[in-house]
């Protein structure tokens, strides 16, 4: 992620549907849906978004 605040959409999809957006804030981060987007979205601490994005980089 480069921008806090700024919505990103996940860079996995293939043809960007079926995917996640994300952004961070100073406190965490929120993600939501990219299809559902008036649904609202989840919201983690710092230290719980920290440990999700180590877990996803020590599986690669």
């Amino acid at each position: 992620m480069t921008t806090a605040g700024e919505w990103h959409k996940s860079t996995y999809s293939p043809n960007g549907s079926n995917c996640v957006e994300a952004r961070e804030h100073s406190g965490g981060a929120d993600v939501r849906d990219t299809q559902n987007r008036e649904l609202g979205h989840l919201s983690f601490k710092s230290t719980e978004w920290s440990a999700l994005l180590g877990v996803v980089a020590s599986a690669k």
